[in-house]
């Protein structure tokens, strides 16, 4: 599904990401661990395009991505969501989740202004998708309140359910759990684990290592822009440059 080949960064004479190759398959949950400042947003970014990289190539289900800017990486299929809460405070949930479907309407500028048959054969289509985004990710109900209302873990399914409705086919969560108490945790747990059970591809950054390994099939780690380690969760538990890069002597217990 997603393919990324030799992908450097770099910033003045520092390498933020450097050859960094990697393949992930149709409906796989790719966890990507690291220390700080191991490169791990850079290369988010450099994938959904807010970054232009040095060198290297991602390519999407055979579509290269190369040159293209974020918007229409969104529209060939990368929704990528931050650690940051990112949402629209002055509208409500509902438009908050509708914003992200407008790289999938059709109808234009000019066909929302006349109001023409397919402006409004799509507008209840979009509201009825979205009021099934809600209920996917847990805000069933909470489509009229003002998104700046819901607390730190229903505004991180807020965000998930926005990127959600430009319907990708590959999704980067760039540390979703981050602030969440383990109730939330466990809930936005669950709502990946239904997500890759349909078929989406996910590449998540996260530093809670025990949940990187409960939900991943593969893990890539990273290290100074560099991949030091891939395989599965066991693999990675295992492996002695992971341990001494990022779990740190002693630890190799794992979580």
């Amino acid at each position: 599904m997603l393919s990324v080949n030799g992908l450097s960064r770099r910033f003045g004479g520092v390498y933020a990401v450097k050859d960094v190759t990697l393949r992930v398959e149709k409906g796989e949950l790719r966890g990507v661990l690291g220390p700080n400042g191991a490169g791990k947003s850079t290369l988010f970014h450099l994938i959904a395009g807010h970054l232009r990289p040095d060198g290297g190539r991602v390519v999407l289900g055979g579509d290269v991505l190369d040159g293209l800017p974020p918007e229409q990486r969104a529209r060939r299929g990368i929704a990528i969501v931050y650690q940051s809460d990112r949402i629209f405070r002055r509208m409500t949930v509902r438009e908050n989740v509708m914003v992200g479907a407008h790289c999938r309407i059709a109808h234009g500028f000019l066909g929302a202004i006349v109001r023409s048959p397919r402006f409004f054969r799509e507008e209840r289509e979009l509201g009825s998708r979205v009021d099934t985004l809600l209920a996917r990710v847990g805000l069933d109900g909470l489509g009229d309140r003002m998104a700046d209302s819901l607390p730190l873990g229903q505004q991180r399914s807020l965000q998930l359910a926005r990127a959600l409705a430009a319907e990708p086919s590959v999704l980067l969560l760039d540390e979703p759990a981050s602030g969440l108490r383990a109730a939330e945790r466990e809930q936005f747990a669950q709502v990946l684990i239904a997500l890759r059970a349909d078929g989406l591809t996910i590449l998540m950054i996260e530093h809670d290592v025990a949940l990187v390994m409960r939900l991943s099939d593969r893990i890539t780690v990273l290290d100074l822009g560099r991949v030091i380690a891939e395989g599965k969760p066991t693999e990675i538990r295992e492996n002695p440059a992971v341990i001494t890069a990022y779990l740190g002597p002693g630890e190799d217990d794992g979580p």
